[in-house]
């Protein structure tokens, strides 16, 4: 199941950007919680919202789904959506289903 520990980056201040580190799959089983999750994380969030993927094991379809839908509700409400730790596996996943210009990568 994909375990999400929300942290601020660069201190715990009202502006901090938020990181959200992800671990395990991303599938069928565990996308309905993860979307709730990540919706939940932007009514706290400021101008930036980071996933970290580095502990990402697996991600279907609908997991990029979810990626998908919480950027197009990111930006609606003025936060960028990027992600960092990208796995070589996603990257290939995200290159393939042209995905990869969607989403910021950071280092």
């Amino acid at each position: 199941m994909t375990a999400i520990d929300t942290a601020p980056l660069g201190g715990a201040g009202a502006s901090a950007p938020t990181c959200v580190h992800l671990s395990g799959d991303i599938d069928i089983f565990t996308t309905a919680q993860l979307r709730r999750k990540l919706l939940n994380t932007l009514n706290y969030s400021t101008g930036l919202l980071t996933l970290d993927l580095s502990r990402v094991t697996f991600c279907g379809a609908g997991g990029l789904g979810v990626l998908l839908g919480v950027q197009g509700r990111a930006r609606a409400l003025g936060i960028t959506l990027a992600l960092t730790g990208v796995p070589p596996f996603m990257t290939r996943l995200l290159r393939v289903s042209g995905l990869d210009h969607r989403f910021p990568i950071v280092a």
